[in-house]
């Protein structure tokens, strides 16, 4: 079995650690969904918007 050495985290902070770096990445990767999602919602109204006005002009 391996020592830790003063300083060093221990095997259940590191365990703790990583559990919290997974979550915070799952939250990092909805967020990102959700603004993808409001891109291309915004994208398609671009879209939507220049057809009208070229339509007009």
């Amino acid at each position: 079995m391996a020592r830790v050495r003063p300083g060093q985290p221990g095997t259940e902070e590191l365990q703790q650690t990583i559990i919290q770096l997974e979550q915070r990445n799952i939250e990092l990767a909805q967020a990102l969904e959700e603004r993808q999602a409001e891109l291309d919602a915004a994208r398609a109204t671009n879209r939507d918007l220049t057809r009208v006005l070229t339509q007009r002009g």
